[in-house]
């Protein structure tokens, strides 16, 4: 993992990624990684990641184009470098964020977590959760409101 130098200037070539869906949460993590990247220097790595296969639904598809759009210029605005990415590989969100961020060397992961009964976390699992103990670099989480 890179890291800040002992004088505080920023080191090039961070990766942040963000997991993001559209929700109000998810914004909320992007302004938080907007900041980061802004103070570290760091390049925004924007990923959603659907099912994929038969059952995706094309209004589905199309949402999350237009979420990693809005994304993508919420980053330009600042003129922090931002990436984005949709994937559909057949994994869960959370194996897909991980997987992702050990493909592309991440140095830290922002991603929102959204309040569910503990009969939705049984029966959906917690992909934040996942994220928070399998990701190989350090993960910010951001509550929902």
């Amino acid at each position: 993992m890179r890291m800040l130098s002992v004088n505080g200037a920023k080191e090039e070539g961070m990766k942040f990624l963000v997991g993001y869906n559209g929700s109000d949460v998810s914004k909320a993590v992007l302004s938080l990684a907007r900041t980061y990247a802004d103070l570290f220097g760091a390049e925004v790595l924007v990923v959603t990641s659907l099912a994929g296969g038969p059952s995706e639904k094309p209004e589905d598809i199309d949402k999350a184009s237009q979420d990693l759009d809005y994304a993508r210029k919420f980053f330009q605005e600042k003129n922090i470098p931002c990436k984005a990415f949709q994937l559909a590989r057949g994994m869960s969100p959370g194996e897909d964020l991980v997987i992702f961020a050990q493909e592309n060397n991440v140095d830290q992961i922002f991603v929102g977590i959204e309040k569910k009964s503990k009969t939705q976390k049984i029966i959906l699992g917690s992909n934040a959760q996942y994220i928070i103990l399998k990701a190989p670099c350090p993960v910010v989480s951001v509550n929902s409101p």
